[in-house]
């Protein structure tokens, strides 16, 4: 049987290498919106419960300098004197700049997300952690890897802004505009207190944990971070003491997010041949089954393995989650799926076709995780979020993504089932096929497991949220390459994994 799996990802590999628009569905990541008021200040945001934190003051910071103080009128000169050229940075950044440094983050996502290819002896090399410029270039950011960097800068970000609260409250210093009229701010004017800078906060974690993650990227995003922490005085927002303030607090929280991070697992989850054949049979001993890779040449080991043991955010245990077998090849359950998908195939519609290659999310793209963020970003504007709740959104939505993609995972190993194009001779797909088993359908779980949290910060999304997981789930469908039972098992188990980080939610002290 010849395997067609792999040209529509290699299509998206080449139009993305030349900058076209094949997979524009995903791309450009900024999203329009004009700075906007925030709809609240959450005063009480500093006593928000944070996630790696053990306290909103674990991070000292210094009081500032009074108003009145030489120092501080220094200060306001330097920003008067920044706000007189004020460049194009500064609108770009907006009073909201989370929502930037996401769609750097994302940008990057798709940068990277070019899955590595055999060379000419039909071998296969991995990028290399330790020496991220030599080819094939470190990360490959699939989806797995894509999660949990989203994770990691998002939990920094909140924590950082939780402790900024903290402070903005304590000392109260105000805004420079506030202090002397004749500055006028870039953005819409709000009582904030300035000391530290939450902007700063963002700029600094963000910088540090995206800097770790694609370490061919630090140049970039330390002139970014850079261009970002000048507007903040340009905009009329911070002083130069704000700016280092926050910018130390941001350091501080991404060390601590990256000791985690360092520790968490994901080192081992590309697991070498001999672990990757074990789980393979350890799977066909238990069940009689086993998923094969069937690209030409087969690539030796499935994608992460072991990203199934990696260290979850609010789920204790993996197996706690873990879903039960799928329906076993030769029972009618099993055919009825096999059926339905020959049917598919031989009955597309241009609208089924639509929905799998709207939800594609493959190579050359931001991947499932960043569709999400896409939407939860067109959220926070609509409602007009600040960035600290903008940060706890962020947050507890990629900590449930990720928790569900390791579920997920840990079911894809533990089954090790057979994808259709295996089970089915002669079946074509429309959408690829991922090189790893079958049993759940990542993008369902990623999908349900987000919607989820949306709906619980977004009560009035509720329904669009669900019909979007419902939609990705039966995208894979009409696309091949699951069965229905792998998108609806999926759907389920993203649900109950992202009630987990629901609960913590509710606790935080955010209501």
């Amino acid at each position: 049987m010849k395997n067609n799996s792999i040209i529509l990802p290699l299509f998206c590999f080449v139009v993305f290498l030349f900058g076209l628009s094949a997979c524009e569905k995903n791309l450009p990541t900024m999203i329009d919106f004009e700075d906007y008021a925030f709809a609240g200040l959450d005063e009480n945001g500093g006593t928000w419960k944070p996630i790696l934190l053990s306290a909103s003051d674990q991070i000292a910071v210094d009081a500032p300098e009074d108003v009145n103080s030489a120092a501080y009128q220094a200060e306001l000169a330097a920003v008067k004197s920044a706000a007189a050229t004020r460049s194009d940075a500064v609108e770009y950044w907006t009073a909201n700049p989370i929502l930037r440094w996401n769609e750097i983050a994302l940008e990057l996502a798709a940068k990277y997300n070019l899955i590595p290819g055999p060379n000419p002896d039909g071998t296969y090399t991995l990028p290399d952690p330790a020496n991220p410029g030599n080819q094939p270039l470190f990360p490959f950011a699939h989806p797995p890897y894509t999660c949990r960097m989203l994770a990691y800068m998002s939990v920094a970000q909140f924590d950082g802004l939780i402790t900024a609260w903290h402070y903005k409250y304590q000392y109260n210093r105000p805004a420079p505009y506030k202090v002397d009229n004749t500055i006028q701010p870039a953005y819409q004017p709000n009582d904030l207190p300035s000391y530290p800078s939450d902007g700063a906060v963002i700029a600094a974690a963000s910088r540090d944990i995206l800097s770790v993650m694609f370490p061919l990227e630090k140049e970039m995003l330390a002139a970014r971070a850079e261009e970002h922490l000048a507007s903040l005085i340009a905009a009329g927002i911070n002083v130069q003491s704000d700016v280092d303030a926050g910018a130390h607090i941001g350091v501080e929280v991404a060390k601590i997010a990256l000791q985690r991070a360092a520790n968490d697992g994901m080192k081992k989850a590309q697991a070498p041949k001999p672990v990757s054949d074990s789980i393979k049979q350890a799977a066909f001993d238990r069940f009689g089954w086993q998923w094969d890779n069937l690209e030409a040449p087969v690539r030796p080991v499935g994608l992460t393995p072991l990203f199934g043991k990696v260290k979850m955010w609010n789920v204790a245990n993996v197996e706690d989650v873990r879903p039960g077998p799928p329906p076993a090849p030769g029972t009618a359950e099993f055919q009825a799926n096999i059926d339905e998908l020959v049917d598919i195939a031989d009955h597309m519609t241009e609208e089924r076709r639509r929905i799998a290659n709207w939800w594609q999310d493959g190579l050359g793209t931001y991947t499932p995780p960043g569709h999400w963020n896409r939407f939860a970003k067109e959220f926070m504007v609509k409602y007009k979020m600040n960035p600290l709740r903008s940060a706890r959104t962020f947050a507890y939505m990629n900590m449930a993504i990720m928790d569900a993609g390791i579920s997920c995972w840990d079911a894809k190993y533990y089954y090790h089932f057979p994808r259709p194009i295996q089970t089915i001779p002669g079946f074509k797909t429309i959408a690829g096929t991922p090189n790893f088993p079958s049993y759940t359908s990542g993008h369902s779980v990623f999908s349900a497991a987000a919607a989820e949290v949306l709906s619980y910060i977004f009560p009035a999304e509720a329904q669009q949220c669900n019909a979007w997981a419902e939609e990705a789930a039966i995208s894979r469908v009409y696309g091949g390459i699951h069965y229905r039972f792998d998108a609806e098992v999926g759907l389920e188990q993203g649900r109950n994994v992202a009630q987990y980080t629901v609960e913590v939610a509710q606790k935080d002290g955010a209501q």
